[in-house]
C-alpha cells in the first residue's frame, strides 16, 4: 500500500535502484570478459536479470507467518523494479541498434519518460474509473471485466506510444485504481474480477515459460558441444553474480542500518519490526527471478524486419538458466530457510485487522439505529457474531426488507473500512482482508 511504501521507502529505493544498478553492472562486467559481448548487449543482459519477482518468495512467505515488515519490503521491491530494470534496458537496446549513442542526449528522454509516466498513470486510472462506473450500471459482470482488461492493455499501449514507461505508468495507474475502486464497486463484480486476474497472471506466467522453452531447443540444437559448455558456462556464472550481488548489497544495506539503530534509535512512525541480521539474510535470499526477465529476453529485436540484437541467443539461454537457477535455489531451500530463521513479528497486521472490524462492523450496527423489526434484530445479531469471528448467519429467508436492511449495513460497514484506509489507520493488507469479509455479507445480503 501505499502507506507501507511510504513507510519503508529507504530499504525499498535501495533495492529498486542501487541493488538493481549494481547488478546489471556486474552482469554486463562478466559477460564482457566471459564471451566479449559489446557493452551495450551486455548491459540489456544485465538489466533483463536483474529485477527479482517477489511473487514465488512472499507466497511462501505468508504461508509461514513471516515479519510484515519484510513482506512490503518485498512486493514493494517487486512492484517497482521492473519499471527500474526495463529502462535501463530500453536504453541498452537503443543503444546496441543505434550507430552512436550519447548518454547526455538520453537522459532527458529518459527523465521525461519516468516524469510523464507517474503523471499519465493516474490521470488514466481517474478516467477509466469514469468509465467503468458508466459501464457498471449495465449489471453485466463479464462485460466489466473484459473492460477491465481492454483500458489495461490500452492504458500500456497508450504510454507506449507516447514514449513512456509502459511499466511505470500501469504501477501508477493501478496503485491509484486500488485506491479508487473499492468505493464504487460492488461485490458482485469485484469478487469473480479477482478471480480472473489472479487466473490470468498464472496462465501469463506459464505462456512466458513455455515460450523460453521453445526459443531454448532450436538455440541448443544448432550449438556445437563445445559452445553449449560455453553458453552453461556463462548462464552459471552470471546466476552466481546475481545471487552474490544481491547478497552483498542487502547485508551491507542492513549492517549500516543496524549501526545507525544502535547509534541514534528507532523511530518507526508505526510498530515494526527493526532490521535485523536475519531479516537480512532472508530478504537477501528472496531473489528470485520470474516473467520479467523472460519477457525481456524475448522481446530482443530477432532479425524481423532489420538485424538481430547482438548474441541474442546466448542472452536468452543466460536468462533462463538465471530464472530456473534461481527458482530451484533459492525457491526450494526458502522455506527451510525460513524454520531455521525462526523470525516472528507481533503481528500488526493482524492488530490492524481486529481494529478495523470492530470500527466497520460498529458503523454496520450504528446503521440500523432507529429499525426495531425483527429483521433488523437478526442482522445485529449477525453482525455481532462476526466480531466473535464467526461467519455470520446462513439463512436463506427472502425476507426483502431484512436484504435491504442488511446492505444497508454492509454500506455502512465500508464506508468505514475506506476511511480509515484513507486516513492511514490501517494498510492494504488488512483492508483487503476485511473488504472479502465485507464483500461476503453484501453477497448474502443481494
Amino acid at each position: 500500500s501505499p502507506r507501507d511504501l511510504k513507510d519503508n521507502w529507504l530499504p525499498v529505493t535501495s533495492l529498486v535502484l542501487i541493488a538493481v544498478g549494481l547488478t546489471t553492472a556486474a552482469v554486463a562486467i562478466v559477460a564482457h570478459a566471459l564471451t566479449g559481448m559489446p557493452w551495450a548487449a551486455a548491459i540489456a543482459l544485465g538489466a533483463i536479470v536483474a529485477p527479482p519477482d517477489a511473487a514465488a518468495a512472499t507466497a511462501v512467505l505468508r504461508q509461514v507467518g513471516m515479519p510484515h515488515r519484510i513482506l512490503t519490503i518485498l512486493e514493494g521491491e517487486s512492484l517497482l523494479n521492473d519499471a527500474s530494470a526495463i529502462l535501463i534496458y530500453k536504453g541498452a537496446v537503443t543503444a546496441a541498434s543505434a550507430a552512436t549513442f550519447s548518454f547526455a542526449d538520453a537522459a532527458p528522454g529518459v527523465a521525461l519518460s519516468v516524469v510523464g509516466s507517474i503523471i499519465l498513470g493516474p490521470i488514466l486510472a481517474l478516467i477509466s474509473m469514469r468509465v467503468m462506473g458508466v459501464m457498471r450500471r449495465s449489471g453485466d459482470t463479464p462485460t466489466n471485466i473484459i473492460a477491465q482488461f481492454v483500458i489495461t492493455f490500452g492504458v500500456w499501449l497508450l504510454a507506449d506510444r507516447l514514449g513512456l514507461s509502459g511499466v511505470l505508468t500501469i504501477v501508477t495507474y493501478a496503485i491509484t485504481a486500488a485506491r479508487q475502486a473499492p468505493a464504487s464497486t460492488p461485490a458482485r463484480l469485484r469478487v469473480p474480477s479477482y478471480a480472473v486476474w489472479e487466473t490470468t497472471v498464472f496462465v501469463l506466467n506459464v505462456l512466458a515459460f513455455v515460450l523460453i522453452g521453445l526459443q531454448i531447443g532450436p538455440i541448443l540444437e544448432n550449438l556445437e558441444p563445445e559452445r553449449r559448455l560455453a553458453y552453461l558456462g556463462v548462464g552459471l556464472a552470471v546466476l552466481v553474480t546475481v545471487i552474490v550481488v544481491r547478497i552483498a548489497w542487502v547485508m551491507s544495506y542492513n549492517t549500516a542500518a543496524r549501526w545507525r539503530i544502535r547509534h541514534y534509535g528507532f523511530h518507526p512512525p508505526r510498530p515494526m519490526m527493526a532490521p535485523t541480521v536475519k531479516g537480512g539474510i532472508l530478504v537477501s535470499w528472496c531473489g528470485m527471478r520470474g516473467i520479467v526477465t523472460l519477457a525481456t529476453a524475448l522481446a530482443l529485436p530477432n532479425g524481423d524486419g532489420g538485424t538481430v540484437f547482438p548474441h541474442r541467443d546466448l542472452i536468452i539461454f543466460t536468462a533462463f538458466c538465471v530464472v530456473f537457477g534461481t527458482l530451484v535455489l533459492q525457491g526450494l531451500t526458502l522455506r527451510p530457510l525460513l524454520t531455521r530463521l525462526d523470525l516472528r513479528d507481533d503481528d500488526p497486521v493482524g492488530r490492524e485487522v481486529e481494529h478495523a472490524r470492530t470500527v466497520a462492523y460498529g458503523a454496520a450496527i450504528a446503521a440500523l439505529d432507529g429499525h426495531t423489526s425483527p429483521q433488523s434484530d437478526a442482522i445485529r445479531v449477525e453482525l455481532q457474531s462476526a466480531l466473535l469471528h464467526a461467519n455470520g448467519a446462513t439463512s436463506s429467508e427472502g425476507d426483502t426488507s431484512r436484504a435491504g436492511l442488511r446492505l444497508s449495513a454492509v454500506r455502512a460497514a465500508r464506508r468505514a473500512l475506506l476511511a480509515m484506509r484513507a486516513n492511514g489507520e490501517i494498510g492494504d493488507n488488512a483492508f483487503h482482508r476485511l473488504e472479502e469479509e465485507i464483500d461476503r455479507l453484501e453477497l448474502s445480503a443481494s
